[in-house]
Formats: structure tokens, C-alpha cells, sequence
């Protein structure tokens, strides 16, 4: 039998409450075909006292500050917490709370907790993102760290971050479908009410300047594109059928999605790619074909710069080996 994998949610004061209460419900809700829970999902605080939150009420921890010390995935809900959101340093009880992770954790933080993690040098040298509101601050406090704040999360491997408040959710079913397979993570959605995965980044909802033009949005082109990823989806087609210059669509399309379309065609295929792999025993070929990658060569190039691995590899770790049928 194998043991829930170990998650240690650490809330520093003033938590974001919503923020908090995501890993537990996300991470909490996964399991195995057997009903057995995945996740052991543990709430502590650095002084093993109830945390207050932003909004004026408190959350009593379910486990004591010894917890870490054994953790294999700890997470950094957002926080108001001063030293590390205002001048970059951090709190000498915290720190020496964080010093008794064990080296080969992996670090998750949701909204403003990547100060946290950015203050205690966890975060230098890789990409990470924060709210979109407190970009600029962290960029100006953390410049050893690449910020991009137009996405909803990111993975760089024992190091995730994820956007403000609801991107947590993001980043928790990320987390979900990494360890165990979109199945999995697909039955947490679900039971969840949410998207198993959002499409485009924070740059969606960062305010503007210039107001948005309603008749001239790229979501009916992406829709359609989504059920059409065997056809060629060049930026010329897709600015075609939206009635827009390419170079309208184009600046229309990263503004909506914070990416360009060829990144985000790309992008999309591969997932689906990534679902045949699990969800189906057809060959690599035909699965390269209805993901329009065109060539199983071509489908193992972009797996590997994805995910780090080939599609037999990956299907083998999602789905274990193909049945007979």
C-alpha cells in the first residue's frame, strides 16, 4: 500500500483565508480508484497558534510546526506579511521554520506566499509569477528570480508558483494531474464545479488603459480551434475566421490569452496529445494525426520539450501499459 503523499500547508499571518483553504480542498478531494485519499494534507503555523487572516477572522492549524520536517510538498498560501512583502526579508523564527524542509521538498506557493519563498532564496534563478497587482514589487525586491505575470502558474520542476487567489486552483490541479493523471484530476474538477484546465494566463484580467473592444474578441476562434486541432491552425486561418487583420488578431489574441497564437495552438495540442496518451491505447502516430502534430516525430520533440519525456514514457507513467484490447 502506498502512503498519502505528505503536503504541509505553512500559514503565515495575515494569510489570504481563500488562498489557505485551496491545497486541502483540491489536494484533500484526490484519490485513488480504491477511495483511498492521495494527499496528506497538514495546516500549520510557525508558533502552532490559530492564524489570523486578511479579513479579520482566524484558522487553527491541524498539525504543529514539527510537521515540515517531514514534508515532501510544502505550500505558501498568499500573505500580507511585511518583511517579505515589503523589503524582502524574512522573520527569524520563519526562516528557521522554513530551514527544517527537507532538501528534496517541493515548494508550491499560491498568490503573494512566492515573497515568502523568494525571501528565503528558494525562488532564485526560476521562473515564477504572483499576483499580477504586486508584479512590479516583487520584480523590484527579487530581480535574481524571472517574473512573469501573465500566467496562471508556473513549473519549474521542485519549484511551482501560481497567480492571485482562484489560480491556486490552477496550480493544485496541475500539481493533481502531474502526480497522479488527468483522470484523477478530472474527478477533482468535477466534484469541484470548476474547469480541469483554464486557457490563457492572468493577462485576461489585468485592468487596461484602453477599454476592450467586445466585438473583436478571439473566443469563438479559440473554441473552434479546440475542436479542430487535426487542421492546420496557422495565424492566418485563425485571423480569417475571427474577420480580423493578422496583425489586429494577433494583438487581440495576447491580449486576451498572454500568449501568442502559434504558442497557444501549440499549446493546446499538446494536452490533447497528452489526454489520447492517457485516456486511449491508440498508436503514437495516430495520436500525433488527431493532435495535429502531423508526425509521431514531431509529437516526441514537443513532449519532450513539454514534459521532459516520450509519449510511451509518459503513457507508461499516467496510465501504466497498454491494454490488449
Amino acid at each position: 500500500m502506498v502512503l498519502p503523499h505528505r503536503v504541509v500547508v505553512l500559514a503565515i499571518p495575515p494569510v489570504i483565508g481563500y488562498d489557505l483553504t485551496i491545497p486541502p480542498q483540491v489536494l484533500g478531494e484526490a484519490r485513488d480508484d480504491d477511495g483511498r485519499p492521495l494527499y496528506d494534507v497538514q495546516v500549520v503555523s510557525v508558533d502552532d497558534r490559530p492564524v489570523a487572516t486578511s479579513k479579520g477572522y482566524a484558522i487553527a492549524p491541524s498539525a504543529g510546526i514539527g510537521a515540515l520536517a517531514t514534508a515532501q510538498t510544502v505550500v505558501v498560501p498568499g500573505t500580507m506579511i511585511h518583511g517579505p512583502r515589503h523589503d524582502g526579508t524574512l522573520p527569524d523564527e520563519l526562516r528557521a521554520a522554513l530551514a527544517t524542509v527537507p532538501a528534496d521538498a517541493r515548494w508550491v506557493s499560491i498568490c503573494t506566499g512566492a515573497f515568502v519563498l523568494a525571501a528565503a532564496g528558494i525562488l532564485d534563478g526560476h521562473r515564477a509569477t504572483t499576483h499580477w497587482k504586486y508584479a512590479d514589487d516583487f520584480r523590484r525586491l527579487h530581480p535574481t528570480v524571472a517574473v512573469d505575470e501573465d500566467v496562471l502558474f508556473t513549473d519549474d520542476g521542485r519549484v511551482l508558483t501560481s497567480a492571485g487567489l482562484s489560480a491556486g486552483i490552477d496550480l493544485c490541479l496541475h500539481l493533481v494531474r502531474t502526480d497522479h493523471g488527468a483522470s484523477v484530476a478530472n474527478a477533482v474538477a468535477r466534484h469541484m464545479v470548476v474547469p480541469p484546465w483554464r486557457d490563457g494566463g492572468q493577462a485576461q484580467f489585468i485592468e487596461r488603459h484602453v477599454p476592450r473592444r467586445t466585438d473583436e474578441t478571439t473566443s469563438d476562434v479559440r473554441a473552434w480551434a479546440q475542436a479542430n486541432l487535426h487542421r492546420p491552425l496557422d495565424v492566418t486561418t485563425l485571423a480569417k475566421r475571427s474577420s480580423m487583420s493578422v496583425r489586429t488578431f494577433t494583438r487581440r489574441f495576447r491580449e486576451e490569452t498572454g500568449q501568442s497564437p502559434g504558442a497557444w495552438v501549440t499549446q493546446q495540442r499538446i494536452r490533447h496529445a497528452q489526454h489520447l496518451l492517457e485516456a486511449t491505447d491508440l498508436p503514437v502516430d495516430q495520436v500525433a494525426a488527431r493532435a495535429g502534430m502531423g508526425t509521431a516525430a514531431s509529437l516526441r520533440q514537443h513532449l519532450r520539450t513539454s514534459v521532459g519525456v516520450s509519449p510511451s514514457a509518459y503513457r507508461r507513467t499516467f496510465r501504466g501499459a497498454p491494454s490488449s484490447a
